[in-house]
């Protein structure tokens, strides 16, 4: 008996073991590691990863709904620069930089405010002279050559795992990042790059305002909303996304810096295409901010109709 007690409990823990040891990856990673689970794959990871309220999306504008609740974000602290170093860090999915101070936001139809606790990017690939877009996010299938997630939790939250125990513990700033013109407040963040080429490699860097890597406060009365997921395993549901139109400019040489990083160890693959394709939207529904100085589509009808009763009562 207690010799088929260790038998069936051997099997127990080797089971649990294969299920814990699942490594994810991006799909640019199979070659080299061709046993990973790329995100087609992250259900076997972690269940939640098919569930019905992932991110990231494709918005299509048309189907977007207008919603008066949706004023301009409140930005507390993100132009302030902190005295307390910025961890960067290469964790084997992309940049994190974890931040010293706590910004936050508020407003925007949000119920509560939000403090900022980290931040990192996604990105595409270089194919000379091109870039292949690497934006999680996609705006009536255009995607721009990178991603910036500003992480908040709820600020009566400790950290990011007391936050998932809240429906509403998680909101993310999104900003699509476009090749243009060289973006000088970025200088400091890309050449840390140098310090942290593989896998858990950590450096510290002199803290930055906020805003200086977002565009000005002017430029984000326009964005989406809708609730997602974190776009890694565990793929948590419940967070409360903000995609902004006005992206960030880098130039391509700035872009392509990201790219030196590896994976894994010395002689792994460069760090490239890491981002998940676009989920099903399913039930959801995209609201748009009502700061944008568009009209929305009914008020731009009932304006024709009036010029057009106008016009006609002139000429008769």
């Amino acid at each position: 008996m207690e010799l088929l007690f260790l038998v069936l409990f051997s099997v127990h823990i080797l089971k649990t073991e294969a299920v814990v040891g699942h490594h994810w990856c991006y799909q640019s990673q199979k070659d080299e590691q061709p046993t990973c689970k790329d995100p087609r794959q992250w259900h076997v990871v972690d269940g939640t990863c098919k569930g019905n309220y992932q991110s990231p999306i494709n918005i299509v504008t048309k189907d977007v709904i207008y919603d008066k609740s949706l004023k301009p974000l409140n930005f507390e602290g993100y132009d302030v620069k902190g005295s307390s170093k910025w961890n960067i860090e290469n964790n084997g999915h992309t940049v994190k930089i974890t931040l010293g101070t706590s910004p936050k936001i508020g407003g925007g139809g949000l119920r509560r405010k939000y403090k900022a606790i980290e931040f990192h990017f996604h990105w595409g690939v270089q194919d000379m002279p091109h870039y292949l877009p690497g934006s999680e996010h996609s705006i009536d299938g255009e995607k721009q050559a990178m991603e910036l997630h500003i992480v908040h939790i709820r600020e009566d939250a400790l950290d990011i795992a007391d936050a998932k125990k809240i429906s509403d513990g998680i909101a993310v700033l999104a900003f699509f990042i476009k090749v243009d013109e060289e973006n000088k407040n970025y200088a400091t963040l890309i050449s840390e790059l140098d310090n942290i080429q593989y896998k858990g490699k950590i450096s510290q860097m002199d803290p930055l305002p906020l805003s200086s890597l977002i565009p000005p406060e002017d430029d984000l009365r326009r964005y989406y909303r809708y609730e997602g997921s974190l776009t890694t395993p565990d793929c948590h549901e419940g967070v409360i996304w903000t995609v902004f139109e006005k992206p960030v400019e880098l130039s391509i040489f700035q872009v392509s810096q990201f790219s030196t990083v590896h994976f894994d160890g010395k002689n792994s693959t460069y760090m490239v295409e890491n981002f998940r394709p676009a989920q099903f939207l399913n039930e959801r529904y995209v609201y748009w901010s009502s700061a944008s100085t568009l009209l929305p589509p009914a008020k731009v009808l009932m304006l024709v109709l009036i010029l057009t009763y106008i016009l006609s009562s002139l000429f008769q």
